[in-house]
């Protein structure tokens, strides 16, 4: 500090003596003629360090930092310094806000920050897909001017956010949207929207299948439960008719025994996620194994044919394999009158082992294929029943199909029959 006032007076000080000097040499006049002109020199030089200053600290350029003299040029030093540093934290703090916005932009969720009177500050690109926003338009507008469902706006207004907001956006019909508000600094709040669509069809689905296992398990438990209350009732039934009921009572504990056992093994499949074991699969033997068990179902009823156009064995799981075969040609017995033909067909096409089954029976409309592999989604609810069918099987079949890289092709026709196909990847093929 001393020595900056020293190197700014030094001028003036070295004027003055030598001002003095002169005094006493040749006049005063003189002497402070040299003083004011001295000090005139000292104001011009200061004066236009000032200006360059002025100048360049309305648009800092640190490249070209002006010249500066005596005590000046620390100052300029001092201010390059102070500038220099700003403008890297400055960068720093875009970078860093850079990155927090690329986070934020790959977020599954959509960021929103709303101020204190719910007008828009910013917003990451999942929630301008949510709420149809634009980012050029849209900031600093009233979030409830944008989005103007009716429940939002309560769920606003109300500002008691302890619990999401489920919401469908207005210009996406089939998106079903969380939203929860969570106040911060004081009054602003960040509004965080989440797509639960998947979530609530699964949810959904599962609704469903407790419901259709209830319906599927109440419906022959009541029938067993009606015979065994009329058997209790009736002390002198005949032999006949208690053989009858004991049939019926066998026939519906069956059926229960079915769903059980499709049920558990739809849920393994589902859930087993670990390596499937396999193995190589002799597919004349397991096909003839499908027939004779298929044939005991038919029980003759259906002309069941084995057609076996390759040799070629698979890899896979052979339990698996077996399950979804059988369920393939079981619902062709159900689903086909009887004299009908099922033809059963193991078979190479490009170069791909395929497995298929096709019948003559009733026959699929074309809007009910899509929905075939949905567990409990039956065409014919009456006739699956009464064939012994628990409504599974097709799901089964997806299953299996996924597990072993397989795709299943479904040909049908309304009243003219259907053909079921399992098309698996050649790579599965171990030749004879």
């Amino acid at each position: 500090m001393q020595d900056f006032w020293l190197r700014l007076s030094a001028p003036v000080i070295f004027g003055a003596l030598f001002g003095l000097l002169l005094w006493a040499v040749f006049s005063a006049t003189a002497g402070l003629i040299f003083v004011l002109l001295v000090l005139l020199v000292v104001m011009i030089v200061n004066a236009q360090q000032l200006y360059a200053l002025s100048v360049w600290l309305k648009k800092p350029n640190l490249e070209e930092l002006p010249e500066g003299s005596g005590s000046w040029d620390e100052v300029f030093s001092q201010l390059y310094k102070m500038v220099r540093k700003h403008i890297q934290t400055k960068q720093d703090l875009a970078a860093e806000l850079l990155h927090i916005q690329q986070a934020t932009a790959a977020l599954p969720e959509g960021v929103a920050i709303l101020n204190d009177v719910n007008r828009i500050e910013w917003f990451n690109l999942q929630a301008e897909q949510h709420f149809d926003l634009n980012p050029e338009h849209d900031v600093m507008q009233d979030i409830t001017y944008l989005v103007r469902q009716p429940e939002f706006i309560e769920y606003i207004q109300a500002a008691n956010f302890t619990d999401p907001l489920m919401m469908r956006p207005a210009r996406h019909d089939e998106t079903i949207l969380s939203i929860k508000l969570i106040p911060y600094a004081g009054n602003k709040r960040l509004m965080i929207s989440r797509d639960i669509t998947q979530f609530e069809r699964i949810e959904a689905m599962r609704r469903d299948f407790v419901a259709n296992v209830s319906h599927e398990l109440r419906t022959p438990l009541t029938v067993v439960n009606g015979f065994v209350e009329n058997l209790q009732d009736m002390p002198d039934l005949s032999k006949d008719s208690a053989r009858r009921a004991l049939q019926l009572m066998a026939e519906q504990t069956k059926r229960m025994e079915n769903l059980v056992a499709d049920l558990l093994t739809l849920s393994r499949l589902e859930n087993d996620q670990s390596t499937m074991s396999e193995e190589v699969v002799d597919m004349n033997n397991l096909l003839n194994n499908v027939l004779s068990d298929s044939k005991l179902l038919s029980q003759e009823k259906h002309t069941l044919r084995l057609e076996l156009a390759s040799s070629n064995k698979l890899l896979g799981n052979r339990e698996d394999l077996y399950s979804a075969f059988a369920n393939l040609v079981g619902n062709a017995i159900r689903y086909t009158p009887e004299d009908g033909v099922i033809l059963i067909r193991w078979f190479e096409r490009a170069g791909q082992p395929i497995f298929s089954v096709q019948d003559t029976g009733i026959g699929i409309a074309a809007m009910h294929i899509p929905r075939l592999t949905e567990r409990f989604y039956r065409v014919d609810r009456s006739r699956s029943r009464e064939t012994g069918g628990t409504g599974l099987g097709l799901a089964i079949v997806k299953h299996v199909a996924m597990r072993h890289q397989a795709k299943l092709e479904v040909l049908s026709e309304d009243g003219k029959g259907s053909t079921f196909s399992l098309v698996f990847a050649n790579k599965r093929i171990k030749a004879e």
